[in-house]
């Protein structure tokens, strides 16, 4: 079959991994991760990053790509993954695009176009935020620009003050940089979004988190930490790690970082299914096991 750019897309624990996979299993393809916290090495438990026996020999890319004290730009993350897909397309295999970063989607397949960075307009910003507090930069973003503040968790900071340096700079908002829909850089990538009845999502990340602490999320962490993970800005804002790390603070007991885990992913999960239902490339694919998944996903991508 002619190499192609497939995505698939949806809010966390909807089971696109397994499906990539399977996907990439069925027709010879390799798999680009677009999961902007899996990138980080050592981030694995708390990211629910697929285990090496779990990949079935497929190739895996984008994955363990810098230390927890370093942090990423989305403009470099487009460079790398869309080299990484024209590599693999050139070698007649599928790229198989796979995560819940909705920006980083959109980078690979639309053209971003962002202004340079002015250190003195983000000092004045990061300087408000020291004043005003995380939540309340969060709510200001909310204000100016409600699209950018669905797709930013507070939690990260960074991006946040990223985005309302982006609006002050040009005057419009953040959102308002990203490219029409047609503006693609991939006008044959094809898009499947995975979704889940809502109860059964939220239970599905219950059960996800209380299996992270079980599998040693608290000591990930912990190493982590030793590793530089609260000397960097991003990979101390993701999800779960935040929390532990406010617990290792003593701002938490256990008990509540583990439930707050939960919270802030359950929310998380309504972002990216906000976000992604503003797609209309997305094919949207009802629940269902992975073969059934697996059925309606193959007949669009072989006759495409």
């Amino acid at each position: 079959m002619v190499a192609k750019l497939i995505v698939i897309c949806g809010a966390t624990a909807t089971g696109k991994s397994d499906l990539a996979v399977d996907v990439a299993k069925e027709i010879g393809g390799e798999v680009v991760n677009a999961d902007s916290m899996q990138l980080y090495k050592g981030m694995d438990i708390g990211t629910a990053k697929l285990p090496l026996a779990e990949r079935k020999e497929i190739a895996h890319h984008l994955l363990d790509l810098v230390e927890v004290n370093q942090d990423v730009t989305v403009s470099w993350y487009q460079t790398l993954a869309r080299q990484t897909i024209d590599e693999i397309n050139s070698r007649g295999k599928s790229a198989i695009v796979v995560g819940g970063t909705g920006l980083y989607i959109k980078a690979i397949l639309d053209d971003l176009n962002f202004p340079d960075t002015d250190p003195k307009v983000r000092e004045e910003i990061t300087a408000r935020a020291l004043i005003i507090g995380n939540d309340a930069l969060h709510q200001e973003l909310s204000k100016l620009d409600p699209a950018a503040a669905l797709a930013i968790p507070k939690e990260n900071v960074r991006r946040v003050i990223r985005a309302l340096e982006v609006i002050e700079l040009t005057g419009k908002p953040y959102t308002a940089n990203l490219p029409r829909q047609d503006s693609t850089k991939y006008p044959e990538a094809i898009q499947f979004g995975l979704v889940m009845a809502r109860q059964t999502l939220d239970e599905r990340i219950d059960q996800r988190v209380a299996k992270m602490w079980q599998l040693g999320f608290v000591e990930e962490v912990d190493d982590l930490i030793n590793r530089g993970l609260l000397e960097g800005r991003t990979a101390q804002a993701a999800i779960g790690y935040a929390q532990i790390v406010r617990m290792k603070h003593g701002e938490y007991s256990e008990d509540f970082a583990r439930e707050e885990s939960a919270r802030a992913t359950r929310q998380y999960a309504r972002r990216q299914e906000t976000w992604f239902s503003k797609d209309t490339r997305i094919n949207w694919i009802k629940p269902g096991s992975n073969s059934e998944r697996l059925q309606r996903l193959l007949p669009a991508i072989l006759t495409t």
